[in-house]
């Protein structure tokens, strides 16, 4: 496994479909995304990534998105959470349901353990107002922080994306569907 990095899919669909039909949705959406890498190359890090997750994780992660509506003026919750990972440079697969009018119902995409385990990897703990006030701990501070960039990745695009997913997807920000 790349980097021996545990991966997992992870889904968006709507709220207002029946439970079943939001595990229909997004397999759906876990086919169309493999399908997709069938395009790429197969070297790829999208090609491999799904390919260590199909073949060692299999891991499903279905989140309630929200509601799916195309109108530009109003754009759905779910609509606009893809906006936002496609804005970050994640590689995503999508399902437009026929039967619902062509509305967005699933999105799907592959994170690794950097994004969702804070266990192993925890949240940076702001400073207290006391560590700021002293001038003489801020260099370490900053220090620190750098650190904890750093455990994300090589370079500095990865790390962004990487904290960038994290800030997304974390728990205060979705339920499970």
């Amino acid at each position: 496994m790349k980097n021996n990095l545990e991966l997992r899919m992870y889904g968006m669909v709507p709220y207002n479909i029946s439970p079943i039909q939001q595990g229909i949705q997004y397999g759906h959406a876990v086919v169309e995304y493999g399908q997709k890498i069938k395009s790429l190359s197969t070297n790829g890090d999208i090609f491999n990534d799904y390919n260590e997750w199909a073949n060692g994780w299999k891991t499903f992660i279905i989140l309630n998105g929200g509601t799916t509506n195309l109108n530009e003026s109003r754009l759905g919750s779910l609509n606009q959470h893809l906006q936002t990972l496609q804005n970050m440079g994640v590689f995503c697969a999508t399902f437009y349901e026929p039967d619902l009018g062509d509305q967005l119902t699933a999105i799907t995409f592959i994170v690794d353990e950097r994004v969702f385990d804070r266990e192993k990897y925890p949240d940076f703990i702001e400073p207290s107002l006391d560590d700021i006030l002293c001038s003489n701990r801020t260099g370490s501070l900053i220090n620190t922080y750098q650190s904890w960039v750093e455990q994300f990745g090589d370079d500095e695009d990865t790390q962004k994306k990487i904290l960038a997913l994290r800030e997304f997807l974390h728990p205060k920000n979705f339920k499970l569907a």
